[in-house]
Formats: structure tokens, C-alpha cells, sequence
């Protein structure tokens, strides 16, 4: 490969409690910035199957499997960071139980009751609620009763409402500080991709935007939505559409991860320029610039999963 052209090896990651989780082709691993100022790494490995490798060859099907997997990864890397977190506490439960569990999963009934109330509060809000709210309006403007009209604007809610709740979320002071870890988590993967020396003072001037992102991902699901929910009958009840639209979730989320790939794939291209762009604008709120202590954190996490020998610059505990 040339200077400046991107590397083969393909990289994700998640942004958590003051640390990164990097995603590699046969492992992930979490590094978090303990309380005493050092680093502390732990790597997983991804269990790998026949099947799984053929699933990843089929479009649509690979996107939902994908999110289902990369939702347990970050579930698991979320858990660690917490358990972390709890032992700079001073936590002596949240301590022992990280000593305790091999996976790194202390309070881990707590937590997965947790993350499940947020994903049945993220169904209702993002895909329940801009239903009801096109309904109410549908029955004051007559012209929203059609088909197109109706699913452009429960789109338009879903949308608006994803954006007020992002630049909500924003105000709070802990998410903001997990906004700057995935800025750094970007500004790592961008400077790999560009073949750069991963040091934290190189690694600063690279983008905190990434066209791979989930929060893409998300904006793409957000207009699938539209096209997958406009097949359920306009003449359907409320209480039907809101039903049949659960189990059209999975579709859309493989329809957004081949848009996201194919984007991504033909990120040089005008016209895939300008799809990727309101994604990348979005990213602008759910990442934050980090400072160089923050990159330390994502370029140890980075070297972990992808065989990069360790530079001076990152101290790993």
C-alpha cells in the first residue's frame, strides 16, 4: 500500500465510561483511565463460527446480526467500564464483583434490566411516540390521511425527536465527558486509516467525524423507516400500525447497514458525499473533542485488538 491510502484492517469501536472499546477481527478489548491516572486494558475474545462467516456474506441478513453482536460487545465493554468506575469508587461490592466475574461482569442483572428498559423506552420513544403524534395530527389536517404525506411525517417526528434528544442528553456533564471518548475513538480509527504514527499529539489533528459511525447508522435507520413502514395498509388502526411495525425493526436495520456500507465504501464520491453528510453533521453533537489523555485511552484499546506495537506515548496498566 501506498502512503496515504487506507489501511486493510477494518476497526469499530464504542465510547465508555472514561475509556473505548475497539472492536478487531478476533477480539475486542476496553481501556479505561483508572482513578490513579494509569490505563487498564482488558481484551475479549469474539467467538467465531462457520455460520456466522456465511451470515456475513448475506445481504441484509449480516446487518441484523451485526447489530445484534456489536449490542452484546457493547453491553459487556459498558459493563466493564462501570465496574471500573465502581472500583475507583471506593465501591467495595461493585470492587469484588469485578475481581469476581470473568467477563467483567459485576451487577450484571442490574445492568442488563438496565440496557433492556432503554431499549424498550428507545422503541417507544423514537418509533411509538412519532406514531402517535402523526395521528393526533392526521385528525386535525386532513391532508396528512394519505399514505406519503402520513409516513413522511412520522418520519420527520422520529427524526426531530432523535435530535432533541441527543442535544439533550448533551447538557449532562458524564455524557459529554463519553461524547469526548468517541471523539477520540474516531480520531484513532481515522489516523489508522490514513496510515498516520499513532501518537497522541498526530492522532489530535485527525477528524472526530467518522462516516462509519453508529450514530450514521442510526440516521439511516431513522429514514429506512419510512420506506419499510409505508408498506403496512394506510387503513390499519393505530394499535395495528404500532404492532406491525415491531417486527419490521430487524428489516431496517439490514437496509441502514448496507446504506451505511455502501457510503462508506464510495465515501469519495459526490453523491455518496451527500448522503454521508447529515450523518457526519449529527456526529458534531455525539462527539465532543478530547483531549491528548483521552486519545492515550483509545490509541491503548487500539493497539490491543489490532497488533500496532505500543508507542511510547501510551501507558498501559
Amino acid at each position: 500500500m501506498t502512503p496515504g491510502e487506507p489501511r486493510e484492517l477494518v476497526l469499530g469501536g464504542q465510547a465508555v465510561i472514561e475509556g473505548v472499546m475497539m472492536k478487531g477481527p478476533l477480539a475486542y478489548a476496553v481501556a479505561v483511565r483508572k482513578a490513579g491516572g494509569e490505563i487498564r486494558v482488558r481484551d475479549f475474545p469474539l467467538p467465531e463460527s462457520p455460520g456466522r462467516k456465511r451470515i456475513a456474506k448475506i445481504p441484509l441478513v449480516r446487518g441484523v446480526v451485526t447489530m445484534a453482536v456489536m449490542l452484546g460487545i457493547g453491553y459487556r465493554a459498558l459493563q466493564y467500564s462501570a465496574d471500573e468506575a465502581m472500583a475507583d469508587a471506593g465501591d467495595a461490592e461493585g470492587a469484588s464483583k469485578a475481581a469476581a466475574a470473568p467477563s467483567g461482569g459485576g451487577g450484571g442483572p442490574a445492568m442488563a434490566g438496565a440496557l433492556a428498559l432503554a431499549l424498550f423506552m428507545g422503541i417507544g420513544l423514537f418509533f411509538l411516540l412519532p406514531l402517535y403524534a402523526t395521528h393526533l395530527l392526521s385528525g386535525m389536517l386532513p391532508s396528512l390521511k394519505g399514505s406519503l404525506a402520513f409516513n413522511l411525517t412520522d418520519g420527520g417526528i422520529r427524526v426531530l425527536v432523535f435530535v432533541l434528544y441527543i442535544g439533550g442528553i448533551t447538557l449532562m456533564k458524564d455524557i459529554r465527558r463519553i461524547f469526548e471518548y468517541h471523539g477520540a475513538e474516531h480520531k484513532v480509527i481515522n489516523a489508522y486509516e490514513g496510515r498516520a504514527q499513532l501518537l497522541p499529539a498526530t492522532v489530535q489533528g485527525y477528524s472526530r467525524l467518522h462516516p462509519r459511525c453508529g450514530t450514521s447508522f442510526l440516521l439511516f435507520v431513522m429514514v429506512a423507516s419510512i420506506l419499510v413502514f409505508s408498506l403496512i395498509p394506510r387503513e390499519s388502526s393505530l394499535l395495528t400500525k404500532a404492532l406491525l411495525r415491531l417486527p419490521l425493526i430487524p428489516a431496517i436495520a439490514g437496509i441502514s447497514y448496507e446504506a451505511l456500507r455502501l457510503t462508506a465504501r464510495n465515501a469519495g464520491s459526490p453523491l455518496f458525499r451527500i448522503l454521508v453528510a447529515p450523518g457526519l453533521w449529527l456526529q458534531r453533537l455525539t462527539t465532543r473533542e478530547p483531549d491528548l489523555s483521552q486519545i492515550e485511552v483509545a490509541i491503548a484499546s487500539f493497539r490491543r485488538v489490532s497488533g500496532e506495537p505500543a508507542g511510547e506515548a501510551c501507558l498501559v496498566g
